[in-house]
């Protein structure tokens, strides 16, 4: 950030009084601006004993898989942000959805929420977001072109109570090591 979204005026790096971290403070009119983790919210839409998988059409990782997901909007709930990007993505309508997993990715101030729900009608077509569709089952996901490390943890997860007969809630966070390497720690 360069410049208040006040007053105009450029604005410095320093901690606030009363604060703990580094904040942008406008040099005239002293206003703070706040920068806060993203949120995404997505589905593990499915049908049958297949889920949905969208293959991006844009940057990041285009030309990768991913299941439909994308940052919230204002004014709106994870969970209809979940469903607006599966409608946007895939042109897929999600029913009977419950929460699935939160990832959080400090690294990238980033929080992930995940629905699963089932795809209406098995019905998908790729949105402005994505090249292609497809309904895949577990032995068929292209683990090596998944193009989110949080999306293969979130498949991982998903599989792994498919097998067990039951689904719970997952929470986890994925952290960078020194080495850049990332590490999913599951809280149970």
């Amino acid at each position: 950030m360069k410049f208040c979204s006040t007053c105009g005026a450029p604005v410095s790096q320093k901690v606030p009084p009363g604060d703990h971290l580094p904040r942008f403070v406008c040099t005239r009119c002293a206003a703070i601006h706040y920068q806060n983790p993203r949120i995404i919210a997505g589905c593990i839409a499915e049908w049958q004993d297949k889920i949905l998988l969208c293959r991006r059409a844009i940057e990041p990782r285009y030309g990768l898989w991913t299941l439909p997901a994308g940052f919230m909007e204002n004014r709106e709930t994870t969970l209809q942000g979940a469903l607006r990007e599966a409608r946007e993505e895939a042109q897929a309508e999600v029913i009977n959805t419950s929460l699935f997993c939160m990832f959080s990715i400090p690294h990238i101030s980033q929080v992930y929420m995940m629905y699963r729900g089932e795809l209406q009608h098995g019905f998908s077509q790729p949105g402005t977001e994505s090249l292609e569709t497809m309904l895949v089952g577990e032995h068929e996901i292209p683990w090596d072109q998944i193009a989110f490390p949080v999306m293969r943890e979130t498949l991982k997860l998903y599989y792994a109570d498919k097998a067990a007969g039951a689904f719970t809630v997952h929470h986890g966070d994925l952290i960078r090591n020194e080495d850049q390497q990332l590490s999913a720690i599951i809280h149970r």
